[in-house]
């Protein structure tokens, strides 16, 4: 079994939200025999919500409980480096259009590009790992090959893009 590293904050927010999801099953099981002794099944809107917000909710809890035991906790204050590793938050250049983006590298359970850190499993990310200032990168993308150019490496957490 593979290990999945995680930052201490990402695994922290998945036991929180773990908590959380387990407290809601009374509510939802409630709200599952009210809507059964309602009546006919067939055609009560409420009991197919209520079912299927139960399926939902136990689908999430098994996710997190059986990602749990693989995470590799990693505490973003302890990284540094001169190479692209999980962690590192890296600013690259589009080397035709100029453009430059942030982003720190993190695991896919806590990835979120529109708040600057991307998967380390992602297109870019796999690129980027391993790299140092200065070397050149390629990403396959929806309009073509675009190629990267790596700016800065530095070990400070994550970042929020402007």
């Amino acid at each position: 079994m593979e290990s999945i590293p995680i930052t201490v904050e990402g695994f922290r927010r998945l036991e929180r939200e773990l908590e959380r999801l387990k407290k809601e099953r009374p509510g939802v099981i409630l709200a599952i025999k009210e809507a059964r002794e309602e009546g006919d099944l067939r055609e009560n809107a409420g009991y197919e919500a209520a079912r299927e917000r139960q399926g939902m909710l136990e689908a999430r809890i098994n996710y997190i409980e059986s990602r749990m035991s693989r995470f590799n906790v990693i505490d973003l204050n302890t990284l540094g480096g001169d190479q692209v590793i999980f962690g590192a938050t890296v600013e690259i250049e589009d080397v035709d259009t100029g453009d430059v983006k942030k982003y720190t590298l993190l695991g896919p359970d806590e990835a979120e590009p529109s708040k600057g850190s991307i998967s380390l499993l992602s297109p870019v990310g796999l690129a980027l790992l391993g790299k140092s200032v200065g070397d050149d990168i390629v990403v396959d993308a929806p309009r073509g090959k675009i190629n990267y150019e790596i700016i800065s490496i530095v070990f400070n957490g994550p970042v929020e893009n402007a």
